[in-house]
């Protein structure tokens, strides 16, 4: 019997906001969405800006020969070092071009900007980076067209649920924030 759930990857590298990494990746599973950990550098463990390391399932550059419903690339001081990665530019375009589910949250945006993805599309991220952003946004998460971006650890929460919802719907999405007691805050 085939698998038809929605399959999406989280981009992780070292120094990485754990959180931004993690907490997808938790919400996205609870809703029966199949998440794939891919490491940039192709080790198969990662540490992140606090120290906190853990597992990926597999390398990006094994994880990029397959196609995603929905692609995330966290923040965190490390997602700067990724702006000349041409296995993640190539996953990030690619995704793009293709009209599939792409998200980034924190200073990941600004990576995206980089590589002309953001270029007429609204988008938030970090304060740090946002003047990066051709069009930016001061709302804690952003949805333009298949391109979700948001802020940053604070808003984690907000992020993945907004995804499930793209991925699995509005009752999913309000299903999960229930079983997590998860109110919004405005």
């Amino acid at each position: 019997m085939p698998n038809n759930r929605p399959h999406a990857l989280v981009i992780v590298f070292d120094g990485i906001e754990e959180i931004e990494a993690l907490t997808p990746v938790d919400i996205l599973r609870r809703a029966e969405v199949d998440v794939t950990v891919a490491s940039v550098d192709g080790s198969p463990s990662v540490t992140g800006r606090n120290q906190i390391t853990f597992s990926a399932d597999t390398s990006l550059s094994l994880a990029s020969k397959q196609t995603f419903d929905l692609v995330i690339l966290p923040g965190g001081p490390g997602v700067l070092d990724l702006a000349e990665d041409h296995n993640v530019r190539d996953v990030l375009v690619g995704q793009d071009k293709a009209g599939r589910e792409l998200a980034a949250i924190c200073a990941a945006p600004k990576i995206l900007a980089q590589h002309g993805i953001l270029d007429e599309r609204d988008a938030t991220s970090h304060i740090s980076v946002r003047d990066t952003l051709p069009r930016a946004s001061n709302a804690a998460v952003v949805v333009d067209q298949h391109l979700t971006t948001s802020q940053g650890l604070g808003t984690a929460v907000e992020f993945s649920l907004t995804l499930v919802e793209k991925l699995r719907g509005k009752t999913a999405a309000q299903e999960i924030a229930a079983s997590i007691h998860y109110t919004a805050s405005n």
